[in-house]
């Protein structure tokens, strides 16, 4: 069994993951077996749904294929380079990579973002500054530079100690619960399909029913408000950018202890 490797403890004044997590989905490309498990452990610690490949071509085919909110590349891999892999990937995709590397010259530097990396960070690397590095590529990702949202009713999330509050008040949220809300959040103002939420706070072991997500929806309402998440059926879920309240029909349905969109759903996982 391959053991754990702990590059630095979290500080004590950090928020604690077991409070609410972030549950993004995150891809991690490392050749270095030791390394990529205590990467892996880091991010899930954090809360983030991981992936991993142990070399470039399988890296490329998983960031291709699946929906990835960031991404942990290493630049020297086998098969393919990390520079090969961010060349090809920005050819298909925008998915914010966080370059990580021994290399700490000002040309490898700049030629890694001139390619399309959205940050760099060179080992050894300290624990807290990657992860807050990754949470600002995922801010800015989704068109965000605030860490504080306010969704209107009364409701804010703050994306940094990964708190929502109602009111000026704590509202207590589950893993599974933030990692929605939050998702819905940073996309406020656009329809989120059933299917996208499913990616993104699942990872590849996850085995899940579909009506998980109509429980979870539901419960959400039930604290944050039921006017503030609004069902578009056959399309997905939105938040209002303006922070609107959706119209009586749509309130009404949300009402219901077993909500859906009428989409099919399908909880894939990468092979």
């Amino acid at each position: 069994m391959a053991k754990r490797v702990l590059l630095e403890s979290p500080s004590a004044s950090q928020p604690s993951p077991s409070d609410v997590w972030l549950r993004m989905r995150a891809l991690i490309v490392e050749d270095q077996p030791d390394l990529l498990f205590a990467l892996r452990g880091m991010l899930e610690d954090e809360g983030y749904a991981v992936d991993t490949a142990a070399d470039g071509e399988a890296g490329l085919h998983r960031a291709v294929v699946w929906a990835y909110d960031v991404i942990v590349l290493d630049w020297m891999l086998p098969k393919l380079s990390g520079f090969d892999v961010l060349k090809e990937l920005r050819k298909q995709k925008s998915t914010p990579v966080l370059m990580l590397t021994a290399r700490d010259g000002i040309a490898d530097r700049v030629k890694g973002l001139d390619h399309g990396a959205d940050d760099y960070l060179v080992k050894p690397f300290d624990r807290l500054e990657l992860l807050a590095r990754l949470r600002a590529l995922v801010r800015r990702a989704a068109g965000e530079s605030e860490s504080l949202l306010d969704l209107g009713q009364g409701v804010t999330i703050n994306l940094i100690h990964r708190k929502v509050f109602r009111d000026d008040v704590e509202v207590v949220l589950t893993a599974r619960e933030y990692s929605i809300f939050e998702y819905l959040a940073l996309h406020r103002g656009r329809v989120v399909p059933r299917t996208d939420l499913y990616d993104h706070i699942f990872d590849e072991n996850d085995e899940s029913l579909s009506n998980l997500l109509d429980v979870h929806i539901s419960n959400l309402r039930r604290k944050v408000g039921r006017d503030l998440i609004e069902t578009r059926r056959g399309l997905g879920y939105l938040i209002h950018a303006s922070g609107a309240a959706m119209n009586h029909d749509a309130s009404a349905s949300g009402a219901s202890g077993a909500e859906t969109d009428g989409s099919s759903l399908t909880n894939s996982s990468p092979p």
